[in-house]
Formats: structure tokens, C-alpha cells, sequence
């Protein structure tokens, strides 16, 4: 099965793009990596399949992150993409609470923001609120209202006794076209019907380009080789000690004494780092290499 892949595909005859994209290994690797209620899992699919999705639109090396924040019981919500399709998240929530089963409850005052990284260049940050009934619904107001790009998403995910998989599909109104702010464009809301009628089943199950010749087998379809999709943290034992490089060496050597070691834990893919005594001189030093203990 084609899973933790990207498709991107235009429509030759309508200025219209389209992408699917559909995660297992790299999606499970994200649950893995904490222990995440049930309807916090769903939301982490359907985000890590929305940020793969509009990771693929950048014209440029990068970053795309999609970060939900609120006051309600879900406090906020990320997942970092790059422009090669490498994707990490975490979730924080209220743990003392039972989690609300419908998406607009678990928010509270709240916000999507993407934020728009390139290797080089400014970065971009877009806003948008959380007062839609799905996040599908919520990335679409989003195009609506920053861009002016008529704009489909639909974002699935499950959880069975086979494991975690997560689905999603983007149709976007090419921005050089004419009617790419004519959200009311017949022809994209003829293949957005289509896209609609698209089932759980066949996203879950079918090959990908079963899929799509089910979806427009009477339409001008031009489709890409596909992309692989990835779950990377980007953390290191390098990227910890550079960090803690900016705090004095006696302090760091004073908590080296008081608790036997530094620890750092990353946020999204909770590795510990462990820094001693040697660690930090090398550190001050300049002379870190990145292996536990070592003096170069």
C-alpha cells in the first residue's frame, strides 16, 4: 500500500492543483512518542496530514509549521513540515479533564497560525480562528481569507486494532490563474464535488491511484511521481549542548553536582540528553564533540 506518501496532480484544463497524501509509519511514530487520548490522536493525524499537505505548496527550501492554541482544554497543538516532506508534533493538553469528542469544544479563544520559514528570505505568519466545526473547515477559511484561493481540504484519520493511519486531499485554485479568487469558479466546485464523495474506505484501503481514477477518471488528470513522507525530529545531543552553551559553566557545573547530570528532553520526539561534568567543560571549551564524556 502506498501509505506515507505525497501524490501532487494538476488538471490541465481547469488551473487547478490537487495533492493526497496518506501516513501510517510516520504518523504511529508521532503517537508513539506520548501517550495521547484518543481524540488527541485523531487531531494529530488530521494536522500532520494538513501540514504534509501544504508543506507540498512551497516554491522554496523551508519550514511550514501548523500550530492550534486556545484556552479550552487543548492548549495547543504543532506539527513542523519541510519542504522534502520530513514532519514532527506534539499536543498539550488540560490532563486533568476528560477530553470533548467534537472539534469545536476542545478549543477556547482559539487559533490556527501557520508560519511560513524559508531557508532564505522572512518568514510569514498567517492567523486564522478556530470557530469552524473541523480543521478542514478552519485551513479552508484560512486560504479564504489570507489568499483569496478557492480552496478544498479533507483530512481523515483512524485508529484500529491494525494501527494509526491518517489521509488528507488539497485542491487549490492555481494562483496565477484568473479565477484563482473566484471561489465560486464552476469548475473548481464541480471538482470539489467529487472530491467529496470520496469514503473512508477508499481512502484507507485503495491504492492511491485507484483513488484517483475513481475521483476523475473523466477529467484531464496529469499526475507527479509520488513523495515520501517521513516522521524526523530535527533534535540532537549537538543542538541540546549548543543550547545550554549560553548559561554559565558554573552553573551548569552546579547542577551537574546537585543532580548527577544535566537532562534535556525533547518536545516532540521526547529523547533525553544527558550532559556530566566533561560535557560541560568541553562545551565551554569549544571542544564538544558530541559524544557523552569526551574531551577532544
Amino acid at each position: 500500500m502506498s501509505f506515507d506518501q505525497l501524490h501532487r496532480y494538476i488538471f490541465n484544463q481547469t488551473h487547478v492543483r490537487g495533492e493526497l497524501v496518506r501516513l501510517e509509519q510516520s504518523y504511529q511514530a508521532i503517537l508513539n512518542s506520548y501517550h495521547y487520548p484518543d481524540v488527541l490522536q485523531r487531531l494529530l493525524g488530521e494536522l500532520m496530514a494538513a501540514a504534509s499537505l501544504l508543506s507540498a505548496t512551497l516554491k522554496f527550501e523551508g519550514e511550514i509549521a501548523l500550530q492550534l492554541q486556545s484556552d479550552g482544554p487543548v492548549k495547543y497543538a504543532v506539527i513542523n513540515g519541510t519542504h522534502d516532506q520530513k514532519l514532527r508534533g506534539v499536543a498539550r493538553w488540560d490532563e486533568s479533564q476528560e477530553l470533548p469528542d467534537d472539534f469545536p469544544s476542545l478549543f477556547e479563544n482559539g487559533v490556527l497560525m501557520i508560519t511560513i520559514t524559508p531557508t532564505e528570505g522572512k518568514r510569514y505568519q498567517g492567523m486564522v480562528a478556530l470557530d469552524q466545526d473541523s480543521l478542514a473547515g478552519c485551513i479552508e477559511c484560512y486560504f479564504q481569507q489570507s489568499e483569496q484561493l478557492a480552496t478544498k481540504v479533507i483530512l481523515r484519520s483512524q485508529q484500529n486494532a491494525s494501527g494509526a493511519k491518517a489521509c488528507g486531499m488539497f485542491l487549490q485554485v492555481l494562483p496565477t490563474s484568473s479565477s484563482a479568487t473566484v471561489t465560486s469558479d464552476t469548475s473548481f466546485e464541480h471538482l470539489a464535488q467529487l472530491t467529496e464523495t470520496i469514503k473512508d474506505e477508499e481512502l484507507f484501503t485503495l491504492e492511491a491511484e485507484d483513488i484517483l481514477y475513481r475521483l476523475y477518471h473523466q477529467e484531464d488528470v496529469e499526475v507527479f511521481p509520488p513523495t515520501a513522507v517521513a516522521f524526523k525530529c530535527s533534535c540532537s545531543r549537538q543542538r541540546s549542548a549548543d543550547a545550554i552553551a549560553a548559561v554559565s559553566k558554573q552553573e551548569l557545573l552546579d547542577i551537574v553536582a546537585e543532580e548527577g547530570a544535566i537532562k534535556m528532553n525533547c518536545q516532540y520526539c521526547h529523547t533525553q540528553y544527558r550532559f556530566d561534568g566533561i560535557d560541560v567543560e568541553a562545551i565551554h571549551a569549544g571542544t564538544f564533540t558530541g559524544e557523552p564524556g569526551t574531551i577532544q
